[in-house]
């Protein structure tokens, strides 16, 4: 485990680099160029104690030393001079491995500030070289602040994920194991964990202090072909770099990390593997990649290239599991036609569909794991698809830790159709509750190859009482028209995008009422709009097969209940394609009549839930001043704090988790002047960088939401985009946020207009409140509480008819789907 001080050191250099060097990943190789030249020191140095000689630090390069280098009276333009020079001069140290050779190959120093250095150098000079899997475990923390690699499409892929799919392939001592697109070569470490763990006489229990697996029942033999079987290409050379740090501070002295062109080179092609694992790039550069003729399938795709390379690089019992993106899964251009055709018939054996936000706060662009295994594929009949729907951590942003995790099942029950396929014994009787087995003629069947589970899912997951009709035979999805901005002239018509009304135009292109559903950017949205209107290109407009069979508003609420957004695919601007949709949904249609009674319900349910929202909506407390009280400056009523947290960045992940509560600007603008809830909790690490704040206080928002309150009835830490309001003797906290909550927009109006608008103490000093006796202050609260209570039930009463919406649509579906909907709504 990594212990606190080490995660500190490494976050305090990156503090000090980052006024020099602000891009992460240049902070990244700097710690990495220096920590490496600290170690070669220290193995000089041990080297010397066991009577040895030193190997890196020697003849003309003994002047470099890292002793040398801090040894006191040594000026700060003097060490800045000889610590450049010694990495700029170390590719030519002929006394040194090649490893190191390739370490320092092209590194410099990017800053030329002598306090800057110095005092890097001196956190640098805390760290000791051990080899230990410690040190490892801290390099991988510093490798965890790359995060996204920007646009080439590269996302660093959770720790959880990574282990979950070497344990699916389950590599061994005899394996060779490939990852040709490493990044800083975490697949390659997990595998390498894996065959130690399976090789070990004995493994302490997973927990704070455990030991790293051993791999004692390896004989030394073993574990060299083993460190020679792993091996990694990447593009990048500073990626090639981070990976042969990485894998030598996890055992590796010699490791095999090339810097190669997996696409436009075929230098490697005749290089197999039996177990590939990656997490390729997604994207790729304009005007697509140029590839050599060797691969299979005739494409610019990066995605698609990535994938045909390792399913031709497996070896007759080779096996893989690669993260792709949903274009690779359902999209129907002919180069992923092809590559999923080959896919199917020769090497795969089973999908994983992962949550949308897995790869969060990088992207939340939504993935799934292929898994090939060609001995199997060869023999099986069928391929199973599972979906994960909660992988152990939420899909926000923050990707905190919780509960709910299908993982563990998904593998338990992958494991067991695997085993079922190679011990020859059926796979259609298998008891999957989080996957289904389909044969391959289905999947063929109509030469598309789908890969989404969904859609073989979607017929048996839903029936109904009225006849099933397919989609297209009931309405059909036709394509919106192009019109530029600077084409529109004001006039009557909306012009509707994929996320709704975006203008207006002189003109229409279709009558209304209309049905519009979002094909880019936000794809598979439903919007019913009632005028004659214009639905542009990143749209599609609904058009009836039939009118005098459907009632347009019918299929309006039906739409809804469908999850069209599931099946976007691509890794840039999110796409809908109606052949997907035709093909994974239908429809039930009952007799014109009832689909008429039907919409007659909903929508008298629609008009409860929006005259709830009205009240909800115009509702505001009012406070009638009268002209007695006195009019006091905010600092007279109250003492102005303002919140801290002083790392930066704030998201660095060793400073959540605790038991503190941690109040922020999104808590405050979603509590509404109501009860906070707090979503983010600081551990002790997290307090000593942050204040501790004694309620009863008001917290106001100063930056990007400004204005927005709410009163903290217990302890907790805010940052200083949060600012406390502590009342003074005198001032009832609940009145105190009432009165600011009616500040809101004076707030607005005076904030200065930067980059994004932000208050400060200064400006919160100038707000004059009215301030009664505490007795005024105290009724005025209470007559409001009373009215909020009254505007609160709206609340439960939209929710209610939601539900009751839900269950008549349910009725559609099916009276089994629909008596649970109603149970819940009544």
């Amino acid at each position: 485990m990594l212990d606190t001080a080490t995660k500190r050191r490494i976050d305090t250099a990156r503090d000090i680099l980052v006024g020099k060097v602000p891009d992460p990943k240049s902070q990244v190789e700097q710690i990495t160029i220096a920590l490496i030249y600290k170690f070669m020191d220290d193995m000089d140095a041990e080297s010397e104690e066991l009577g040895g000689k030193r190997k890196f630090f020697t003849g003309a390069y003994a002047r470099y030393g890292w002793a040398k280098l801090m040894r006191s009276g040594l000026g700060g333009h003097e060490t800045l001079n000889l610590y450049a020079e010694g990495i700029a001069r170390m590719p030519e140290n002929a006394g040194i491995p090649p490893l190191f050779r390739d370490i320092f190959k092209n590194a410099y120093l990017p800053y030329r500030d002598p306090e800057t250095l110095r005092a890097f150098l001196k956190i640098i000079d805390e760290f000791s070289y051990d080899h230990s899997e410690r040190l490892g475990d801290a390099f991988e923390y510093l490798l965890s602040v790359l995060g996204s690699q920007g646009d080439a499409g590269q996302f660093r892929t959770p720790r959880h994920i990574i282990d979950f799919m070497v344990e699916v392939l389950d590599p061994k001592k005899t394996d060779t194991v490939l990852d040709p697109a490493c990044g800083t070569a975490g697949f390659l470490i997990s595998s390498w964990k894996h065959i130690l763990k399976a090789n070990s006489s004995a493994s302490t229990p997973p927990g704070e202090g455990s030991a790293p697996a051993s791999g004692d029942l390896l004989t030394p033999d073993e574990k060299a072909r083993l460190a020679r079987s792993i091996k990694g290409y990447d593009i990048s050379p500073d990626m090639v770099r981070l990976s042969l740090v990485n894998l030598y501070l996890h055992g590796f002295t010699d490791p095999h990390i090339v810097e190669y062109d997996t696409l436009t080179s075929d230098e490697r092609w005749n290089e197999f593997a039996d177990v590939i694992l990656a997490n390729p790039p997604f994207m790729s550069p304009k005007g697509g990649i140029k590839p050599h003729r060797r691969f299979s399938i005739q494409a610019k795709r990066s995605e698609v290239l990535f994938v045909d390379y390792m399913a031709e690089h497996l070896t007759p019992q080779g096996r893989a599991a690669i993260i792709v993106p949903e274009g690779i899964i359902f999209q129907s251009q002919t180069a992923y036609k092809a590559l999923r055709k080959l896919l199917v018939e020769t090497s795969l054996v089973a999908v994983v569909s992962l949550p949308a936000g897995c790869f969060n706060p990088y992207s939340g662009v939504k993935t799934s794991i292929l898994i090939l295994d060609k001995s199997l594929a060869r023999a099986a009949d069928s391929i199973a698809f599972f979906k994960v729907e909660n992988d152990g951590y939420g899909l926000g942003a923050q990707r905190r830790a919780i509960d709910k995790n299908d993982l563990p099942q998904v593998k338990a029950e992958l494991a067991a159709y695997l085993h079922a396929l190679r011990s020859q014994q059926a796979t259609a009787d298998l008891p999957l509750t989080c996957g289904l087995v389909v044969p391959k003629d289905k999947i063929a069947a109509n030469g598309d190859y789908n890969l989404s589970g969904k859609r073989y899912r979607g017929g048996d997951a839903r029936w109904s009482a009225f006849p099933i009709r397919k989609f297209e035979e009931v309405c059909t999805l036709e394509y919106g028209a192009s019109l530029p901005k600077e084409k529109r002239v004001a006039g009557p018509y909306p012009v509707v995008g994929s996320n709704g009304i975006t203008g207006y135009h002189n003109e229409y292109l279709i009558e209304g009422p209309a049905i519009v559903v979002g094909r880019k950017g936000s794809a598979g949205e439903v919007t019913l709009i009632e005028k004659n209107c214009f639905p542009i290109d990143t749209t599609y407009y609904v058009k009836q097969t039939n009118p005098a069979e459907s009632d347009l508003r019918f299929l309006y609420w039906l739409l809804k209940t469908l999850n069209l957004p599931e099946l976007r695919g691509g890794a840039g601007i999110p796409g809908l394609n109606r052949t997907d949709v035709y093909e994974t949904h239908q429809i039930p249609l009952p007799p014109l009549e009832v689909q008429k009674e039907i919409v007659a319900e909903i929508e008298g349910y629609q008009k409860v839930i929006d005259g709830a929202r009205a009240v909800l909506d115009h509702y505001r407390p009012h406070i009638p001043i009268h002209p007695d009280w006195p009019m006091v400056s905010l600092e007279e009523a109250c003492e102005i704090q303002r919140g801290k947290f002083s790392h930066r960045p704030r998201n660095e992940p060793l400073f959540y988790g605790g038991r503190y509560p941690f109040i922020q600007t999104g808590d405050i603008v979603r509590a509404n002047g109501g009860k906070i809830t707090y979503t983010q909790t600081l551990n002790e690490d997290g307090l000593s960088v942050s204040k501790m704040f004694q309620p009863p206080i008001v917290v106001i928002t100063i930056a990007a939401n400004i204005g927005d309150t709410a009163v903290l009835d217990f302890q907790s830490c805010f940052p200083d985009s949060v600012v406390g309001l502590v009342p003074k003797l005198g001032t009832d906290a609940r009145y105190l946020e009432l009165v600011m909550r009616t500040k809101k927009q004076h707030l607005n109006d005076i904030a200065p207009q930067a980059a994004q608008k932000n208050i400060n103490i200064a400006i919160l000093k100038t707000v004059e409140i009215p301030l009664p006796p505490l007795a005024t202050q105290q009724a005025i609260v209470a007559e409001i509480e009373a009215e909020q209570a009254l505007v609160a039930a709206n609340r439960e009463l939209i929710a209610r008819f939601e539900q009751k919406i839900q269950a008549t649509l349910a009725r559609v579906w099916g009276e089994a789907a629909a008596a649970d909907v109603e149970k819940a709504a009544s």
